[in-house]
């Protein structure tokens, strides 16, 4: 499926966040929360846009950038008239469709049911895991963790549990590692 305008003004809306925070200034967490759940909201989206009950969130989808914008050129304001100016004209760019930044065409790999509320991560390996011990890192950690190929995985929990979990998971990556030399 081709672009849809959302994808590219969620594109710069990440740009401004990253320009901003080279600027020192602090990005609220509420803006950060929300231009995640956008990007989920517009991958949900793009599955299957012929189904109802996604047809749905692109209003949802909406909402949420224009929340996201306006933080953000309140906070583009304070830096400047020319700064604002310039980032406004991106946005309207990205609203009419226009590329503005080039987005990476991969295949969409949405995980379908992904557990509300919880982060995520992918892990790939150079070489298949042993179920059983990621498993048991899982277990150990408090965290979900799925077979997506032999040697990539998806890790689903709070983020405290994800960072315990990848800490735990490194010393698969180090085995694998000696195996090479």
């Amino acid at each position: 499926m081709s672009e849809l305008p959302s994808e590219q003004t969620w594109l710069v809306l990440v740009e401004l966040i990253t320009d901003l925070r080279k600027k020192g200034l602090e990005i609220p967490k509420q803006v950060t929360k929300n231009i995640q759940m956008a990007k989920t909201t517009i991958n949900f989206y793009k599955v299957d846009p012929t189904d109802p009950e996604r047809q749905v969130e692109v209003g949802r989808i909406n909402e949420l950038l224009t929340k996201i914008q306006d933080s953000l050129m309140n906070l583009a304001d304070g830096v400047g008239e020319e700064y604002s100016v310039q980032w406004m004209e991106k946005l309207l760019k990205a609203s009419r469709g226009e590329e503005v930044y080039p987005q990476k065409k991969t295949d969409s790999k949405f995980v379908v049911g992904a557990p509300s509320g919880f982060s995520m991560i992918r892990v790939n390996f150079k070489a298949p895991l042993s179920e059983d011990r990621v498993q048991e890192t899982a277990e150990y950690n408090n965290v979900i963790i799925e077979f997506e190929e032999d040697n990539l995985i998806a890790v689903y929990g709070d983020k405290e549990n994800l960072k315990k979990s990848l800490q735990e998971l490194s010393t698969f990556f180090k085995e694998q590692l000696k195996e090479i030399e």
